[in-house]
C-alpha cells in the first residue's frame, strides 16, 4: 500500500482479510474526518467532486494536495472521481516512467473523445517525477484531457516545476488532531466495515492509539487493528472472554515505541529546526528542549544541531554575553568527541545557554549593513595614511604617511578616521543594553567622538607617526 494510500476505493472495502484502514475508508466527503478547512462549501475539491462539474471550465483542472503521511490524500481523490462522475486513474512515481504517463493521458483522450468521459489522473508522491515526466503532463492539464490530481508530502513549491504549479490549486491539508483520531477509532471499533463492535477499547488505550499516531489516521488504524489481534488471539480467546478489551498495556504491547513524525529532508525537518531556533532566539528555553528532544528522537545529525546553536550564539546572542559562542563551540567539539546517546547532555545545555543568555542582534546587523553597502558599491579608497608602506615608491606615493599609531594616545584611542572619506560617519554596529553589550555602548559612546574629533594635529606624542613598522 502506497504512503497516501489510506482510503482509496477498492473492489470490496468489507472483505475482512482487507487491513482496516483499507475497510475504513470513507466513501464520499462528508464521511472525511478531519480537514474541514478545505471541504467547506465552494472550496476546489468541493467543486470538483460536484457532477455539474464535468465540462465546466471553472472546475479546477489541477489540484496537487500537499500534507504529511496518512491523512487521506489518496483518499479525497478518489472520492472527488467518484462522486463527479469520472474514471480514476492511479498511477505512482515510484514506480511510473514518462511511458506510463503518456499511455495513460492517451487513454484518457480517447475515453473522452469517444464518450465524453473525463478522467482524474491521480499521480501519488509526485515530487518524485523528474522535471521531464512532469513536463509530459502539462499538455494533458492545459487542453483538460484529465483532471490532475497529485500528492506529495514535500512542499510543492520546491518539488513541483513551476509550470505545473501555475496550472494548479494547491490544498494543503493537516495532520488530524487527537480528537479526530479518536472519532476516527471509535467509529472503526463499532463500524459494519470495521471490528464490527467485536472488541471493545479502554478510554485509556484509544488515547494512547492516538498519542502513538501522530496525527495519522492510516497508523492510527493500524496499531488499533495489532491491538484487536492482540486481544482476540487463541490465547484470549482461551480465557473465554466473549468481548475482549484492549488496554493501554495491549497497545504497548504491538508498538515498541511512539514514532516522532519528522522527515529529515522535508518540511518537518525545516519546521522543527526553525522552530527550535526561534525558541532559542525567544528565551523559552523549555520550547527550544522540547524541540530539541524532538529532533534527537527522530534521529536528527546531532553535529547538525550543533552547528545551528553556534549561529544562534553568535546571531541571536552576540556581544550580549560574547562567552555564549565559546560555549556553543565547546559544545560542538564535544559532540563530534563524544557521540550519542551522550551527546544529548551537551547539546541540552548549550541549548539552555543560548535560550538564556541576554540577547543582541546587534554584530548581525552590523555585517549585513556593512554588505549591503559593498554590495551597492560604496566603497571608497582606503586612506593613504592606513595604507601598506613597504617599499620606498609606496613611501612616496604617501602611504601610510600621518598614521597615528593607537597606543601612543591616552587609552589607545587615536583621533583618526579609518573609514574611506566616502563613508565617514557611517555606524553600522549599534550596541543595544543588555547583558555585556551595555558595556561596549558605553565605551563606543566615549570612542566615537574622539575618532571623528579632528585631524589631530595638535598634540600628537612624539613618535606617533613612525612608533609602528610601515609595512604594518
Amino acid at each position: 500500500m502506497s504512503d497516501n494510500d489510506l482510503f482509496g476505493a477498492t473492489d470490496a472495502p468489507d472483505d475482512v482479510t482487507r487491513p482496516l484502514a483499507v475497510r475504513m475508508r470513507p466513501r464520499t466527503l462528508d464521511e472525511v474526518i478531519g480537514q474541514t478547512h478545505v471541504l467547506g462549501e465552494g472550496s476546489p475539491l468541493r467543486r470538483l467532486a460536484n457532477p455539474a462539474s464535468r465540462g465546466s471550465l471553472t472546475a479546477p483542472s489541477s489540484i496537487i494536495l500537499f500534507g504529511p503521511p496518512g491523512v487521506g490524500k489518496t483518499t479525497l481523490a478518489t472520492i472527488v472521481a467518484r462522486q463527479s462522475g469520472r474514471v480514476f486513474e492511479e498511477l505512482s512515481a515510484v514506480t511510473s516512467g514518462v511511458k506510463d504517463v503518456r499511455a495513460v493521458l492517451d487513454r484518457a483522450h480517447e475515453r473522452l473523445v469517444a464518450s465524453g468521459r473525463e478522467t482524474v489522473l491521480f499521480i501519488d508522491e509526485v515530487h518524485r517525477f523528474s522535471k521531464s515526466q512532469q513536463d509530459a503532463l502539462l499538455p494533458a492539464v492545459e487542453n483538460r484531457d484529465v483532471t490532475f490530481i497529485g500528492a506529495t508530502t514535500e512542499n510543492p513549491s520546491f518539488s513541483v516545476i513551476k509550470p505545473l504549479l501555475s496550472r494548479s490549486v494547491v490544498v494543503k491539508l493537516e495532520s488530524l488532531e487527537p480528537e479526530q483520531l479518536t472519532a476516527l477509532v471509535e467509529r472503526a471499533l463499532t463500524s459494519d466495515h470495521g471490528l464490527k463492535g467485536e472488541v471493545k477499547a479502554s478510554d485509556e488505550a484509544v488515547a494512547e492509539i492516538v498519542r502513538m499516531a501522530g496525527g495519522d489516521a492510516r497508523k492510527s488504524l493500524t496499531i488499533l487493528e495489532a491491538a484487536a489481534g492482540a486481544v482476540t488471539g487463541d490465547k484470549a480467546r482461551a480465557k473465554g472472554r466473549r468481548r475482549p478489551t484492549i488496554t493501554p498495556e495491549v497497545v504497548s504491547t504491538v508498538m515498541d515505541t511512539a514514532t516522532v513524525r519528522y522527515d529529515k529532508d522535508g518540511d518537518d525537518h525545516y519546521d522543527v529546526i526553525s522552530a527550535f531556533i526561534k525558541s532559542m532566539r525567544g528565551s523559552d528555553p523549555d520550547a527550544a528542549i522540547h524541540y530539541l528532544a524532538r529532533m534527537l528522537r527522530a534521529g536528527e545529525d546531532p553535529r547538525f544541531i550543533a552547528r545551528r546553536i553556534m549561529i544562534a550564539a553568535a546571531e541571536e546572542v552576540g556581544m550580549a554575553a560574547p562567552q555564549i559562542l565559546q560555549v556553543a563551540v565547546a559544545a560542538a567539539q564535544a559532540v563530534a568527541l563524544v557521540g550519542m546517546p551522550e551527546a544529548r547532555i551537551i547539546l541540552a545545555e548549550a541549548t539552555i545557554a543560548v535560550a538564556t543568555a541576554p540577547k543582541s542582534n546587534a554584530s548581525y546587523n552590523a555585517i549585513n549593513a556593512a554588505l549591503a553597502d559593498v554590495d551597492a558599491g560604496r566603497i571608497g579608497a582606503v586612506p593613504l595614511y592606513l595604507r601598506n608602506a613597504p617599499t620606498k615608491l609606496m613611501k612616496e606615493w604617501g602611504n601610510y604617511e600621518g598614521y597615528r599609531y593607537a597606543h601612543d594616545w591616552p587609552g589607545a584611542v587615536a583621533p583618526q578616521e579609518y573609514l574611506p572619506e566616502e563613508l565617514r560617519g557611517t555606524e553600522y554596529y549599534h550596541p543595544n543594553d543588555r547583558g555585556y553589550e551595555r558595556e561596549v555602548a558605553a565605551n563606543l559612546k566615549r570612542i566615537r567622538p574622539i575618532l571623528h574629533s579632528g585631524d589631530g594635529s595638535d598634540g600628537i606624542p612624539t613618535g606617533a607617526a613612525g612608533t609602528m613598522n610601515p609595512k604594518q
